[in-house]
C-alpha cells in the first residue's frame, strides 16, 4: 500500500490516535470542513507533520468556459511582471501527540483516489490512527437564526449508535459519491473505524458561516474528548447573527421565508425530541398516545 506522493516530515505516534479530515471544494460550504480544522489546528497549535504531493490527483484544465476552468487551476500572482506565487494544492497533515490528535486539510483530489486513499491509511498507520471524522458542510433549509443539524454516515455500526447517542442524524442519500464516502468505504477494510460529520447550513447564505465552524468544532470536541472554549467563535457568530438581522429587515420577502425555515426546523426538533420522550416512557410502561 506504499503511496509514492506521501511526504512524513516526522513520525509521531500517536496512541490510539483520531484523525480529523477537512476537504476544500464540494462538500465545504461555508468553510465549514476547512474552516473548523484551521480553527482547531490553530487552538492546539498542532504541528505540521506530513503532506501529499499533489501530482497526479488534479485535473488543471476542463473543457468549458474561463469561468469552470478558474475553479479548477491553481492560483498564481505576478506582480510587475514578475511571478511571486504559484500554488498548487496542498493537502497536509497535522499531529499534536498531547491531544492523541491528527489533523488533514487539503482539496479533494479529481483523479487517483486509490492511490490518494492508500496515502491517507499509509499515513493512519504510521502515526498510530484507529478512527477518523470528516467533517463537511452543505446548503439545505436550516436558517441562520438556528443551531446547524448534523448528519452522519458510518463504517460500522457501534460507531452509529455512538453518533446516534450525541443526538446526530443518520444521512439518507442517493448520488454522487466523495473521496470521503470511498475512505469511509475502505477504512473497514484498512482496520480503521470512520463517519463523516456533515453539518447543513443556510442555503441563502454565501460566504464564512461561523456558526457551523462553532457548532462542528462542539461537536467534534464531545467526539474526542478535547475541552475548548470557543468564546472566539461565539463572538464572531453573534456578529455574524446581528449583521444577518440587518440585512434580512430591509427584505421582507426574506424574512417571510426565514420565518417559514424557522417554522419547519422547530416541528421536527419538537417531533423529534417527542418520538425520545415517548421511547423513554415506554422503557418505564408509560404509554403517551
Amino acid at each position: 500500500m506504499a503511496c509514492k506522493n506521501l511526504r512524513i516530515d516526522k513520525t509521531e505516534t500517536i496512541d490510539n490516535g483520531i484523525l480529523l479530515l477537512g476537504f476544500g471544494g464540494w462538500m465545504d460550504g461555508g468553510s465549514v470542513a476547512t474552516g473548523s480544522i484551521r480553527y482547531l489546528v490553530n487552538s492546539i497549535d498542532a504541528a505540521r507533520c506530513a503532506h501529499i504531493d499533489s501530482q497526479g490527483f488534479y485535473l488543471y484544465n476542463f473543457p468549458g468556459d474561463m469561468e469552470v476552468s478558474a475553479m479548477i487551476r491553481p492560483h498564481a500572482k505576478i506582480n510587475d511582471g514578475l511571478i511571486e506565487e504559484f500554488d498548487p494544492p496542498e493537502n497536509e497533515f497535522f499531529s499534536s501527540a498531547e491531544h492523541n490528535l491528527c489533523f488533514f486539510t487539503g482539496k479533494e483530489p479529481n483523479m487517483g483516489w486509490e492511490d490518494y486513499a492508500d496515502c491517507m491509511f499509509e499515513f493512519c498507520k504510521e502515526s498510530g490512527i484507529k478512527s477518523i471524522y470528516s467533517i463537511g458542510s452543505v446548503a439545505g433549509v436550516t436558517p441562520h437564526t438556528r443551531e446547524p443539524r448534523i448528519s452522519f454516515s458510518a463504517s460500522h455500526p457501534e460507531l452509529r449508535e455512538k453518533l446516534l447517542e450525541l443526538g446526530l442524524r443518520p444521512a439518507d442519500y442517493e448520488g454522487p459519491a466523495s473521496i470521503v464516502t470511498y475512505l469511509t468505504v475502505r477504512a473497514a477494510d484498512e482496520g480503521l473505524k470512520m463517519a463523516s460529520l456533515v453539518a447543513e447550513i443556510p442555503a441563502y447564505i454565501q460566504g464564512y458561516n461561523p456558526r457551523g465552524v462553532e457548532t462542528t468544532v462542539r461537536v467534534v470536541g464531545r467526539l474526542t474528548g478535547l475541552h475548548l472554549e470557543l468564546d472566539d467563535l461565539k463572538a464572531i457568530g453573534e456578529e455574524y447573527l446581528f449583521k444577518l438581522g440587518e440585512v434580512v429587515e430591509e427584505q421582507p420577502d426574506l424574512a417571510e421565508k426565514i420565518k417559514e425555515l424557522e417554522r419547519d426546523y422547530d416541528r421536527e426538533a419538537f417531533s423529534r425530541e417527542m418520538s425520545d420522550l415517548r421511547g423513554w416512557l415506554g422503557e418505564g410502561g408509560i404509554r403517551v398516545d
